[in-house]
């Protein structure tokens, strides 16, 4: 379960890189009632996704050059230079070295062997989401891959996450924690992308999935103002009712409307 008490290799921020943050801004304003918020030159124009008082996500324009419109996932990490140096010792690679945000924090941007990017932020005066769990705000990753065991093994190493596993479909889920807590502390999934009939085997890619009072009403709006839905709502008893998305410009993320917690 993720909070907003953050661990070490648990998510704790989330941003989109877009050719357009207005329309951006615009269909999620539409989606999940944010306010974007632009930044100024000092932080290269990088604003906030804001729901309310809680800022919930980052945003910035990104040109053909810089890769694809997607949304990447950061995990907490207390000493960025470390952890690049153990995601180049695991076989994957530092995009951007660890950097200072001014006072809030430092970060790094990687990709694992497959290719996947992924970032990390060591928080200093700025902790990371200010909201989870809650409608319009991130509850959950996961992470397509070609290869389950060598994800584990690699993030393992790189953050230290333990395994819990979930029996689904005559085969397993893994999901993923930090280091050292208990399974209701799992935050995310490693899901074979082979076989999934709307993933491209090819494109392995972590995807954000955002809480929301009503699938099918998101996924409705969604495909309404411009968006996709990638795969239409589904239900599945014990987590809830989901789609996979993709915003007009193709960034994909995925919604959920989650199951209530069985009674104590």
């Amino acid at each position: 379960m993720l909070t907003t008490d953050y661990k070490d290799g648990a998510p704790n921020w989330v941003d989109l890189g877009t050719p357009d943050t207005e329309g951006a801004a615009g269909f999620y304003a539409g989606l999940f009632g944010w306010d974007y918020q632009p930044g100024g030159e000092e932080v290269g124009g990088y604003g906030m996704f804001r729901l309310g008082d809680k800022t919930v996500a980052g945003g910035m324009a990104v040109t053909q050059e810089q890769g694809p419109p997607a949304w990447t996932v950061y995990f907490q990490s207390s000493d960025a230079a470390a952890t690049a140096a153990a995601v180049t010792g695991a076989g994957g690679t530092v995009l951007h070295e660890p950097a200072d945000v001014l006072e809030y924090g430092r970060m790094a941007v990687f990709t694992d062997p497959e290719g996947v990017a992924f970032a990390t932020w060591q928080p200093h005066g700025h902790t990371g989401l200010g909201a989870v769990r809650e409608a319009g705000t991130l509850c959950w990753a996961e992470l397509y891959t070609a290869d389950v065991a060598a994800a584990r093994d690699f993030y393992g190493t790189v953050f230290g996450w333990e395994v819990a596993e979930m029996a689904f479909d005559g085969s397993s889920y893994k999901m993923v924690k930090p280091a050292g807590t208990a399974d209701e502390e799992t935050f995310g999934g490693l899901v074979p992308i082979a076989g999934d009939p709307v993933e491209d085997s090819d494109h392995p890619y972590w995807t954000p999935y955002f809480e929301v009072a009503d699938c099918d009403a998101t996924a409705a709006r969604a495909e309404e103002t411009g968006g996709k839905v990638r795969l239409a709502p589904v239900s599945m008893e014990g987590v809830g009712r989901f789609a996979k998305l993709a915003d007009p410009y193709g960034a994909r993320f995925a919604v959920i409307t989650s199951a209530p917690p069985p009674p104590a």
